[in-house]
């Protein structure tokens, strides 16, 4: 008895407790109903209880409640969450299942004697690199020469690729192209060509963004300025934190929140772009990260009111003339961020269907992840190559020329995908297909 009094006692010590410690009446809503079942990736693929969202939510609870330890298992069933909030969107009870699932990994984060080393590593990286953007310069430059020097055509053209471990022949794979010119203007970056701007708005520019997908950049800022909008990047603005708050790192979170927040609302703007989707509901969300800050707290708000995905914005304004036909059959993929944690699905299909040409065909399960989940395809590449692989056999089903996203990890996903099962195509941002319609529509090539 002694022994199962001490047990419980060290489980009650090891509750949470930290400021970011999950709200027990979150975690108490969940009435186990079971409609979240159908729409959870990993219970869809393994099967498991442990591995759905109402098991996890179980577990959480009694950590919280100290009737548990934070035990290794504990961890690996959390770890495999991808944090899609799929589940979110369909809970009829409103379980706030992203934010608790974030709150937790951070308690569990904070004492890292109970944080598994692919934790720590993961917020050792995330500091070092992505919360400093010349950091993150060099690294892009390092990929570029890695390109460039034709060493990578030829380790993917080799038989040495398939004997790398499988982590390491993943991460090769996922590799993105770097462009020979990134994205890296600030200031005014456009404006209209005829008459004052409607609009003065700022755009993220992001932290990797610029150098792999900065013509998704160059799309947007032209779009924005043909619909009447002043364009402003502002210079010292600095990654979103999204990656941090996916790994528990919300300390690290809420200090580059804090940062934009003080660089962006300087500018005075009526809006703020962001053409990733996971980036978005990180800054929409800033409000809730520093809700008991009480010097922003009122400012994160206001701040968070002002962010708008760039499909979001385009789809609330009337369309300008001057779209051309692009004769291609497309296939639209929901990143989770969008459709689930933003609520967005019918405004990049809007614009889509706006293409003259353009023929829509939808998957069979479009919001599903690809199983990107921000570094989840390099923290689990395995359960990840599921989760793809399900998603290009509905790509394959749909005949599309063009796999359409609106985020950067989902399109690095999906490029992948595309390689590693020899399928033709190539995927897109949507405001990349939309603005090559209104190019064709001017002539221009």
């Amino acid at each position: 008895m002694s022994r199962m009094r001490a047990r419980k006692a060290t489980a009650a010590r090891e509750g949470f407790s930290g400021s970011d410690a999950p709200a027990l009446q979150d975690l108490m809503r969940c009435v186990h109903c079971g409609l979240c079942l159908a729409h959870c990736p990993t219970y869809i693929e393994l099967g498991l209880e442990t591995e759905s969202p109402r098991g996890r939510l179980h577990l959480m609870r009694a950590v919280s409640q100290g009737r548990i330890p934070v035990s290794q298992n504990v961890v690996r069933h959390l770890d495999l969450c991808l944090q899609c909030r799929n589940c979110q969107a369909v809970c009829p009870s409103g379980v706030p299942y992203g934010q608790i699932m974030e709150e937790t990994r951070a308690e569990i984060l904070r004492d890292g004697r109970r944080a598994p080393a692919s934790w720590l590593a993961s917020r050792l990286v995330l500091r070092l690199f992505f919360s400093r953007p010349e950091r993150v310069r060099y690294l892009m430059t390092a990929l570029g020469l890695y390109e460039r020097s034709g060493f990578q055509g030829l380790l993917r053209r080799s038989p040495l690729l398939n004997l790398l471990p499988d982590p390491w022949r993943n991460l090769e794979q996922l590799v993105p192209r770097v462009s020979a010119r990134p994205f890296l203007a600030r200031g005014v970056v456009g404006s209209p060509a005829h008459g004052p701007p409607k609009f003065r708005v700022a755009l993220l520019s992001g932290c990797m963004m610029p150098y792999i997908f900065g013509q998704v950049h160059e799309a947007t800022v032209r779009l924005l300025a043909r619909h009447g909008c002043e364009v402003v990047v502002p210079p010292e603005q600095v990654c979103c934190g999204a990656l941090h708050l996916h790994s528990g790192d919300r300390q690290e979170a809420k200090r580059l929140a804090r940062h934009n927040i003080d660089v962006f609302l300087a500018e005075k703007v009526d809006a703020i772009i962001v053409n990733v989707a996971g980036c978005g509901a990180a800054m929409k969300e800033y409000g809730q990260l520093l809700k008991d800050d009480p010097r922003y707290a009122k400012r994160a708000s206001r701040f968070s009111a002002l962010v708008k995905d760039v499909n979001e914005f385009l789809a609330a304004l009337p369309l300008s003339d001057g779209l051309g036909p692009l004769h291609q059959v497309v296939t639209y993929q929901d990143p989770c961020h969008l459709a689930h944690a933003q609520g967005i699905k019918v405004q990049p299909r809007a614009l889509l269907q706006a293409i003259p040409g353009l023929e829509l065909v939808e998957m069979s399960h479009p919001d599903q992840c690809c199983g990107s989940g921000g570094i989840y395809n390099l923290t689990h590449p395995h359960l990840a190559q599921r989760l793809l692989r399900r998603k290009m056999l509905e790509v394959a089903a749909t005949g599309a020329q063009v796999v359409a996203t609106a985020n950067a990890g989902c399109a690095l996903q999906l490029e992948a995908g595309l390689r590693r099962y020899g399928l033709s195509g190539r995927v897109a941002h949507v405001v990349e297909l939309l603005d090559e319609a209104y190019q064709r529509g001017s002539g221009t090539p």
